[in-house]
């Protein structure tokens, strides 16, 4: 295929491929489009890589098949064995596939500057191919502004690979929720990101020995994405996954600047953009300062809790299918519990024994629940629950005073009267669920346990409050044979 062609069907491809992914992000903001979108999705990334194969300067053809089919079996694999529940970890995971790869591509391109740098040096122009004859023709203003892109492009890329390595350890429960900080905390982070700043000019302006530089700004931008989402609790996980996910569509974005591909750029800023937009409604939906998500900022205690009195009282399943048999009102606030147990159908077939029932049920939606932004929503959508009686937390709140019954189903902070009682919790000011006003809540959990996060809720000891204990899908199973 002759260069020009092969350019013009590559950048028309692009442009397409471009448009399905504008697609696919504008339907993920329904569950009845989600479906849809994500063929978008599929269908755009998919011309998008038949065109870069077929474009110009690809070479290494059968490499790179290679590498397609091994990391189509690996997606295959994951795709069918990952669990719901494990959907963040893996998320998170491929994240910092990403950041990792922006950092290879950075110093790569590094290494094939010096070689031009040391050829010209040397009196030679014309023994270039591959993204080193791109190099050889650019002027020194050009080559300039291509450091800047390298090393934005590791230094996303390295703060987005350990950030996102600790909030797998941390969805995962290899590494402890806490919120955890080394001596001097922001000090420190400001200090690294100095010192990054620094070594970014000594690089671009060619003082010293570069690939130094470069590496040295990898180790301090890696220390800096350990060191900030180390510095952030178990409860503020959503939001650092969205938070991560921005981090790395703006690596991505650098990637596409240095190789000078038009649709990764595009691609980048997609999913960098939108992932802040993200991040920022989510910070509004727990009262959390943007700025603060971003420095690693919060998560953690600002003094010692409220004491909470009264104990837990429990109940079984005949008494929370009598308190449900009566009820003309029920409202279910479904959380990360939910998924854990994979009690998502068990929920869904419980609602159409109450509807048939004629009762009136709904679901209340926090922006976090879950550890992954919409993650009720899929699992609901999963189990043929009804959209339209799937509400979001600002549409139901206002009902719970006049609801008779609510069953809330393995969360925690979101249901958290502590949020607007206790100034010292580490969730206060957040917005939630405000079940504790219903005539009858009844919360199924594990044990007694603060759960993920390690904040106590004193909905737990309030006097409509009963705890059905168990697994919740075993809890559920129990509970359906009694719902007339």
């Amino acid at each position: 295929m002759d260069a020009l062609p092969a350019f013009g069907f590559t950048t028309a491809a692009y442009v397409v491929s471009a448009v399905l992914f504008i697609l696919s992000l504008g339907g993920l903001s329904g569950q009845e489009s989600a479906k849809r979108a994500i063929w978008y999705g599929i269908v755009g990334m998919a011309l998008a890589v038949v065109a870069t194969l077929f474009g110009p300067g690809l070479g290494n053809w059968w490499l790179s098949l290679v590498m397609i089919a091994i990391g189509g079996a690996v997606g295959y694999v994951l795709a069918t064995r990952v669990q719901m529940t494990e959907m963040p970890q893996l998320v998170a995971a491929m994240h910092s596939l990403v950041g990792l790869a922006a950092v290879f591509i950075g110093l790569n391109a590094q290494i094939e500057l010096g070689r031009v740098i040391r050829a010209r040096l040397n009196g030679v122009t014309d023994i270039f191919d591959g993204f080193a004859a791109v190099l050889a023709h650019k002027t020194p203003a050009e080559i300039a502004m291509l450091k800047v892109e390298v090393a934005l492009g590791v230094f996303i890329g390295a703060v987005t690979f350990t950030g996102s390595v600790v909030a797998y350890g941390k969805l995962a429960g290899k590494i402890d929720g806490k919120p955890r900080k080394l001596p001097g905390g922001h000090m420190l982070n400001l200090g690294a990101a100095i010192a990054s700043l620094l070594l970014t000019i000594l690089y671009v302006t060619g003082i010293g020995p570069a690939m130094l530089w470069l590496l040295l700004l990898v180790l301090i931008a890696c220390f800096i994405g350990w060191h900030l989402i180390m510095g952030i609790g178990g409860a503020d996980m959503p939001v650092v996954v969205s938070m991560l996910n921005s981090y790395s569509g703006w690596a991505a974005a650098m990637i596409g600047f240095t190789l000078s591909n038009d649709l990764l750029i595009v691609t980048g800023a997609l999913v960098g953009s939108s992932g802040a937009i993200l991040s920022y409604i989510m910070c509004r939906a727990m009262n959390r300062s943007f700025v603060s998500v971003i420095l690693g900022g919060f998560g953690g205690e600002t003094g010692p809790a409220m004491e909470i009195e009264g104990e837990q009282v429990a109940i079984d399943a005949e008494g929370v299918a009598a308190a449900l048999n009566e009820a003309d009102s029920v409202i279910i606030v479904p959380g990360y519990g939910m998924a854990v147990a994979q009690a998502q159908q068990s929920v869904s077939e419980l609602t159409r024994k109450l509807r048939a029932a004629g009762k009136e049920v709904r679901f209340a939606i926090h922006p976090v629940a879950g550890r992954l932004p919409g993650h009720m929503n899929v699992l609901l959508a999963e189990a043929k629950v009804p959209y339209d009686i799937v509400m979001e937390m600002d549409e139901i709140n206002d009902d719970f005073p006049s609801t008779d019954v609510v069953i809330v189903i393995g969360s925690n902070d979101i249901v958290n009267p502590a949020a607007q009682e206790d100034p010292n919790s580490p969730i206060a000011g957040m917005p939630v669920l405000e079940v504790w006003k219903a005539k009858h809540v009844f919360v199924s959990k594990r044990g007694q346990g603060t759960g993920y996060s390690g904040i106590e809720n004193p909905l737990f000891y309030k006097e409509n409050t009963r705890m059905f204990y168990g697994d919740a899908k075993k809890s559920l199973d129990a509970l359906l044979p009694l719902i007339d």
